[in-house]
């Protein structure tokens, strides 16, 4: 029993992704429901260098650590040339960051960075969550998902994309302060006149 408690207490999750604020947004909304049942919980973000994540997620009060990785252009370009080396540094580096944090579980919500982190988390046997904000998952989360352990989705017709038995509805993660709408009503009339 005690074995139990002192495992919930050092829970350590893994949240990766961004890109966009439609993937930062919804991950720091899941690290903050994580904090909120688990206090003691630790959550460590992964992103891609040089990302808008790399700003926003620290501005949350969340650590994050940076992985060298970027999507292919679909147009001939002399980035491209870099992608196989990104790839191989990024998952030189996922691994190196989940053998020192030692998650429990690995959530993946899309964008560059959650490709690397969950194949390597996958590879360690750390189970791993997607989460798709979108009605049409990207590349990265269709990849993944025969390896997740559970896919939440905000849309029905998910199993066109992904396995119907690791599906769960569960909307869109928003964080608590969008949902406070006391005082809004007012500031919005003086706002607008």
């Amino acid at each position: 029993m005690q074995q139990h408690e002192q495992h919930k207490n050092n829970l350590h999750v893994i949240v990766s992704g961004g890109g966009t604020g439609g993937h930062i947004f919804p991950a720091i909304a899941i690290a903050n429901a994580i904090k909120k049942i688990n206090p003691q919980a630790e959550v460590l973000f992964v992103g891609a260098k040089g990302r808008m994540e790399m700003e926003k997620v620290p501005a949350a009060g969340y650590k994050i650590e940076g992985l060298w990785i970027s999507g292919l252009k679909r147009e001939f370009s002399v980035d491209n040339l870099s992608f196989p080396l990104k790839v191989i540094s990024s998952l030189y580096d996922a691994n190196k960051i989940i053998s020192r944090f030692k998650p429990h579980v690995a959530v993946g919500v899309g964008g560059y960075a959650s490709g690397p982190l969950l194949y390597v988390a996958n590879a360690k046997g750390i189970p791993t969550l997607i989460q798709e904000q979108n009605s049409y998952p990207g590349i990265t989360n269709k990849m993944l998902a025969k390896k997740a352990k559970r896919i939440c989705v905000a849309y029905d017709g998910m199993e066109n994309f992904f396995p119907a038995d690791k599906i769960v509805m569960t909307g869109n993660p928003v964080r608590e302060n969008i949902l406070d709408i006391s005082n809004k009503k007012q500031e919005a009339a003086q706002f607008l006149d």
